[in-house]
């Protein structure tokens, strides 16, 4: 199988360290492996940002295929561009049961290369810029509008293959369906206003 790469990443660099620093401790945390790595592939803001460079989002949402017992120290306190300090932590509460999200979603997700993480142990995944928008659509408040609107104007997903895809991940969807297809029509018109030309 052919792993296929995420774009390059446009995070701000003392989060992008701080991320890293995390996924090292979730990699120590694995003990010996079994021969195959485990896959964690993030979602949310954590995502949203190492795609765009855009909202900061303080937690990691993420899923490790893999039984995992998550170690306490998974949180990193960072500064940013502007000098401030921030703390970034690995959301253990995190649960993708109740959100959109395609059945085809974590397969299709994309690998990223982190400095000093060993891909045979560790595959650290995003949820592709489709599925991340698609994933932001059972909720679609301001922030996760604002999030899409991020992933329209870098170009990373289109109109068309947004609805396609959520249309896709609608009978799996445990909740209101009207309100979500509602999402998904208010959604694919503010990718088509704002995606490049």
């Amino acid at each position: 199988m052919i792993t296929r790469r995420a774009p390059p990443l446009k995070a701000d660099p003392g989060y992008l360290k701080a991320f890293t620093e995390v996924m090292k401790r979730i990699e120590h945390a694995l003990g010996k492996g079994s021969g195959k790595p485990v896959v964690i592939c993030i979602a949310g803001g954590a995502a949203l940002h190492l795609y765009t460079g855009g909202r900061v989002s303080k937690d990691i949402d993420a899923t490790v295929m893999a039984r995992f017992l998550p170690p306490d120290n998974l949180e990193v306190s960072y500064r940013d561009a502007d000098g401030h300090a921030r703390l970034l932590y690995f959301d253990t509460q995190y649960n993708d049961t109740y959100g959109l999200l395609h059945e085809d979603a974590y397969e299709d997700a994309l690998s990223i290369k982190l400095p000093g993480i060993d891909p045979t142990r560790l595959d650290v995944r995003l949820l592709s810029p489709l599925d991340l928008a698609v994933s932001k659509l059972s909720r679609f408040e301001a922030h996760d509008q604002s999030d899409i609107r991020a992933l329209a104007q870098a170009g990373l997903i289109d109109a068309k293959q947004l609805r396609k895809r959520a249309e896709e991940a609608l009978p799996a969807y445990v909740g209101d369906l009207q309100r979500v297809k509602n999402s998904i029509g208010l959604a694919e018109k503010l990718v088509l206003r704002v995606q490049p030309r």
